[in-house]
């Protein structure tokens, strides 16, 4: 069994801070305060944006607050719809803002990301119905679009992109699944070796998955208990070793290859889950986010 430390000094120096901010037993907390907490650690980690990008608050069926990303320069018409995470209890626009402002920018397409009902005030389908009825919006004008999502937001674009396939929607040209939670079964692979990993530990998945209440035997809340991924679109997957979570990302990265998918996977090796909050210190977190755009970037195909 490997030692759940990464050597970086980077990630170790990111890591520190945001316990500064957010404290290793945040999950024992009321959810305000969890909250509050998040938003004071996603605020020390902002970002200048980039120049010319222009940004625009809208509504989606006159509830579901979005963000649209417009860079300076648009090289497709293929949009990116950004699923934030933050285990279905925390997160917002503004927690991802700078992240979604530079994929957009490096990607050269327009991005719109989504601020989801969070449990435990609202527990599973809402989180779900929301990216649902948000991706049918962007659908309906014929122009193609690429998924992506981090950590929770992982898991809801599997989702989304599962439901369309079974709803027989066109128009999803690939997913992009950043650490994604997907459903695996706590107890065996990285769950038990990196069950006490900085940054998230197997006990925080387990808290998150209580907390969102969703049905045990649904694959559109635990995608890896899909029976069919035949003719799903392309993904980008990327995970971090030093993460509980890794062995979803890579089991579902297997299963998309073995149903005839064309899959990039990428473990970043000194990684702990929530690196893409690093990549302006450290050196594996800004390869990974370079990747990452480029992955986005050939599903948009602007490369």
């Amino acid at each position: 069994m490997s030692n759940p430390i990464p050597t970086e000094p980077g990630i170790l120096a990111f890591h520190k801070r945001c316990e500064e901010f957010y404290p290793a037993d945040a999950v024992d907390a009321p959810i305000t305060q969890q909250r509050q907490w998040y938003d004071a650690l996603c605020a020390e980690f902002d970002a200048p944006s980039p120049e010319g990008l222009m940004r625009r608050d809208e509504t989606v069926g006159g509830r579901i607050p979005v963000r649209r990303y417009r860079p300076a320069e648009i090289a497709t018409q293929t949009r990116v719809f950004y699923i934030h995470g933050g285990g279905f209890v925390v997160g917002s626009l503004e927690s991802h803002d700078a992240i979604c402002a530079e994929i957009a920018h490096a990607a050269r397409a327009e991005l719109v990301s989504v601020d989801y009902r969070l449990a435990p005030e609202h527990v599973w389908p809402a989180a779900f119905d929301d990216c649902f009825e948000v991706l049918l919006w962007l659908l309906a004008d014929g122009r193609p679009l690429v998924i992506a999502g981090d950590s929770a937001g992982g898991n809801l674009a599997a989702g989304v992109v599962l439901k369309a396939k079974a709803e027989l929607l066109t128009g999803i040209a690939g997913q992009v699944l950043i650490y994604p939670g997907l459903g695996g079964d706590l107890v065996s692979g990285s769950y038990a070796e990196m069950a006490e990993a900085p940054g998230l530990s197997t006990a925080d998945v387990a808290y998150y998955r209580e907390v969102l209440k969703a049905p045990a035997e649904s694959a559109f809340a635990h995608p890896l208990k899909a029976d069919d991924l035949f003719g799903l679109p392309p993904a980008y997957i990327t995970s971090a070793h030093f993460d509980p979570l890794r062995d979803d990302a890579a089991l579902y990265a297997q299963r998309l290859i073995a149903a005839g998918i064309d899959v990039t996977y990428r473990d970043e090796p000194q990684m702990i889950h929530a690196w893409l909050r690093a990549r302006h210190m450290s050196a594996g977190a800004r390869d990974g986010f370079l990747h990452l755009c480029r992955g986005v970037s050939c599903l948009v195909r602007t490369l």
